[in-house]
């Protein structure tokens, strides 16, 4: 039995005892959901969006209800997830889905991939999760999988080194593709649980992450949570972020940012969402 043959033994025998079969973006696989759950758990745990996917879905549930909803109620929904610009990716794919293709997702990743915030893993995983469609996607669990696998004795592994071995394997998972994905991902996720060095570090596409306690990330999301229930000024909002940062220019630059990017209006001397 080669690799790849024993991978797949080993992820669907995991996937029968143990595979997260309760996951409610698994129980509800409609395209609105999927593309939900799936801008939700990009750099972030599962036990983590559980929460909010649940109030999110609650709050705004279809694509009509996200296109409509006001900016400040989308990203308070966000709020605890981070890398709130997701929440406004998340709000302007409903724009675009209700406006230009009639609220109905378009199945083609590359018609996808003209989403905002959609790359090409997301919109395989997109394709496969909302249409069980046999597309290539490599994300980390998955990566680990393969490599942990097929290239044990290798270091700096390419996902174009795995992307043949994943069409191999849709092939012989042929029409299970969305189960498939789900099975390689709980099994991955189960990998990073034992005692052995990280497959992934000996991917070429490893990249250690940044440590969040501190950091600009944590002040924009810091930012955002304070002008969520009121709107403050420059010096307002120095003295409130003072546990995080004294650095006042380094708060002027954070907050310019993020009225750059569309989170925040200046209105006269006060800042608020957008």
């Amino acid at each position: 039995m080669d690799n790849l043959k024993k991978l797949q033994t080993s992820v669907w025998q995991y996937y029968r005892e143990h595979g997260r079969h309760g996951l409610p973006w698994r129980k509800d696989t409609s395209p609105y959901s999927v593309v939900v759950s799936e801008l939700m758990l990009q750099q972030t745990q599962v036990n983590r969006v559980l929460t909010k996917y649940a109030e999110f879905m609650t709050a705004l549930p279809d694509w009509q209800a996200l296109a409509r909803a006001s900016q400040a109620e989308v990203i308070g929904l966000w709020q605890g997830l981070g890398y709130n610009r997701r929440a406004l990716w998340l709000k302007k794919i409903a724009e675009q889905v209700v406006g230009e293709y009639g609220g109905e997702l378009p199945r083609d990743p590359a018609e996808l991939r003209k989403l905002p915030g959609i790359g090409p893993n997301t919109a395989g995983s997109i394709a496969v999760f909302a249409f069980n469609s046999p597309v290539v996607f490599i994300e980390t669990n998955i990566r680990r999988v393969f490599i942990h696998h097929c290239f044990a004795d290798s270091e700096a592994v390419s996902d174009k080194e795995l992307a043949p071995l994943l069409e191999r394997a849709l092939e012989d998972n042929r029409g299970k593709a969305r189960e498939w994905y789900w099975a390689l991902m709980d099994y991955g996720s189960f990998l990073a649980t034992q005692q052995m060095p990280n497959p992934n570090r000996r991917s070429k596409h490893y990249a250690k992450q940044s440590k969040f306690s501190g950091s600009d990330r944590q002040i924009r999301g810091e930012i955002l949570r304070l002008l969520l229930t009121e709107s403050m000024s420059a010096s307002q909002l120095t003295e409130a972020l003072a546990p995080y940062t004294e650095d006042a220019e380094r708060i002027a630059r954070i907050t310019q940012a993020l009225t750059h990017e569309g989170f925040v209006t200046l209105q006269k001397d006060d800042y608020k969402l957008a």
